[in-house]
């Protein structure tokens, strides 16, 4: 082997820096912050866990194929590769960085080594507005390069950061890799035992593995545990001149492949091996022509339980005209404030959801690609003309946790909402989210965290987090009054929108509103609101980085920006 990297050549077994410099060309690996610079989490510590002085995650210059490289290793061997504060501003500023070198003209490709549980649970929404400003930078980098993702570990990729891989450009996994949005474990916590169960690793990995997600075109390669097949394949991807269409912008096919399903009639679960046959990798994009009416849409809320997001959008949408999306669990009208024309979009709950993980109100199959083709086709309608807001109004209470979910790829199905927000967000439009209910993990981050400015109720009923306590005490392996013990330190883990919003992510909270009988003046507090919100966002720059820049995160985010300001040191 011409290269110092340990006596084997298989992939797993290299550390997050070998793995690194398995993939850059030989003799020009640059760690950005390495361990010497002592950037560790504090927010671990006072939990009685040992930080890591690199947080976990590996960041690197080099070059692949002799062209500039930013490539980003994430050690699965530390909190199982979870996301916190440090690790995910590592993540997020050296995609920020390889972006703005691309605008200035000098092509930088972009590598992702993914390893990862997803959000550390242990830092909460630090991790959550990191993973979604991950998201915002792949999909702006897509349009100079394409962003590859590897998937080769045992611990595989999970959480926001599945959506993460959903989003790139190019996905290379193993047979031992695994590519899920919802970890086993919570699964089981949420939906019980029936549904899954988390200690048969054959189904989970049948399911998820590198091997299914490969046959039913959900990864671009399957390779062998090799280090040497992986740094070929990364550069197959960038040698192919043709542009690369992410899976998560490719809203025709999927929708066609949706239709192909009958979950209502079925009278046995939809196994992997069926999947392949019904799906397989040689269907082609084809435009679902079938979306509901909009008279079938408005009754199908008759006897169902209401919900905060059901009312608000009824509130501001009366008499406008209604946008058929396909689905009575996404609801779409053009409305108009002020001068301003503005698309509505909210998940609500549909008690005769034919995925039955999806009906009270969260982000599904369906949910995820029909908010997609809904901000698209508002992308399209205007790429001539003066581009529409879109406010998405969020009351959404996870993400749908379900054995179809995960096998049919419901973390492709977030990602693709999120892409369309980020999408329309760079294109010009900009993109309010009103959140009045719940506002959970990877719902949340497919509708609403894309969104330029969000606008929140200062109520109890209001929750932003990364999962149900519950589902955090299993994972965290902790009592839920620990949990609760540590939010009155660590504001990023608390539940309520007033620690949320010392966060700085949020332009706005509105006091007053009654959250289930809001007033005619209560509607009007709102629309002011979003008007005053939509003329910020049309005067500022269309990333996100105003989240911190407010005089909260200057604060409680200062940890996140000091990385980005030694990444950008270190840099050239």
């Amino acid at each position: 082997m011409s290269r110092q990297l340990g006596y084997t050549s298989s992939f797993i077994e290299l550390s997050a820096r070998e793995r690194a410099k398995a993939v850059l060309d030989e003799g020009v690996f640059r760690e950005l912050l390495d361990p010497f610079q002592r950037m560790e989490s504090p927010h671990l510590a006072v939990q009685g866990i040992v930080p890591q002085s690199d947080d976990g995650v590996v960041a690197a210059k080099g070059t692949i194929d002799g062209e500039p490289a930013v490539l980003v290793s994430v050690d699965g061997r530390f909190q199982g590769g979870g996301i916190g504060e440090i690790s995910g501003a590592k993540i997020a500023g050296a995609l920020e960085l390889a972006l703005r070198d691309n605008e200035a003209g000098i092509p930088t490709r972009a590598v992702l080594l993914l390893e990862t549980g997803g959000v550390r649970l242990q830092e909460g929404n630090y991790g959550l507005l990191a993973i979604a400003e991950i998201h915002a930078a792949i999909v702006a980098l897509r349009r100079y390069h394409p962003v590859v993702c590897v998937i080769a570990g045992m611990i595989g990729c999970f959480g926001g950061m599945s959506i993460a891989a959903g989003l790139c450009s190019a996905i290379i996994m193993t047979k031992q890799g695994r590519l899920q949005l919802n970890g086993p474990e919570v699964i089981e916590q949420e939906a019980g035992i029936e549904e899954l169960d988390s200690r048969n690793r054959r189904l989970i990995w049948s399911m998820s593995g590198g091997e299914q997600r490969h046959a039913i075109g959900l990864a671009d390669r399957l390779v062998d545990d090799d280090w040497e097949e992986i740094r070929d394949a990364v550069r197959g991807v960038y040698r192919i001149r043709e542009s690369h269409s992410s899976r998560s912008s490719q809203v025709d096919r999927f929708l066609c492949r949706l239709s192909k399903l009958d979950t209502i009639e079925a009278k046995e679960r939809l196994t992997p091996d069926a999947l392949r046959s019904l799906w397989g990798r040689s269907d082609h994009p084809e435009r679902d022509s079938v979306l509901s009416s909009i008279a079938q849409e408005l009754g199908a809320g008759e006897g169902m339980k209401n919900s905060r997001g059901r009312i608000f959008f009824e509130r501001l949408t009366q008499s406008h005209e209604r946008v058929p999306t396909g689905t009575p669990s996404v609801l779409s009208a053009d409305s108009r404030l002020g001068q301003e024309r503005v698309r509505m979009i909210a998940v609500v709950p549909d008690a005769g959801n034919r995925f039955y993980r999806a009906r009270n109100g969260e982000v599904g199959l369906d949910e995820g690609w029909r908010i997609a083709d809904c901000v698209r086709r508002a992308v399209e309608e205007d790429k001539d003309r003066d581009k529409r807001a879109i406010v998405a109004i969020v009351d959404v209470p996870g993400q749908a946790y379900g054995y179809t979910e995960e096998l049919l790829g419901i973390h492709q199905s977030c990602a693709a909402a999120a892409d369309a927000y980020a999408t329309a967000r760079l294109a010009g439009h900009p993109v309010v989210a009103l959140v009045v209910g719940h506002a959970i993990s990877g719902a949340f981050l497919a509708h609403g965290l894309q969104a330029n400015r969000i606008i929140a109720l200062d109520d109890a009923g209001v929750i932003v987090q990364v999962m149900s306590k519950q589902s955090a005490a299993r994972v965290t392996r902790r009592r839920v009054e620990e949990l609760d013990e540590t939010a009155c330190s660590i504001a990023a883990t608390a539940y309520d929108v007033q620690s949320f919003a010392t966060l700085g992510a949020l332009h706005q909270m509105l006091e007053g509103i009654d959250p289930d009988l809001p007033t005619s003046g209560d509607i009007e507090a709102i629309e002011s609101a979003l008007l005053t919100a939509i003329a910020d966002a049309r005067q500022s720059p269309a990333d996100l980085s105003s989240r911190l820049q407010s005089v909260q995160a200057q604060t409680s985010r200062s940890l996140s920006i000091l990385v980005r300001t030694k990444l950008a040191e270190q840099w050239n």
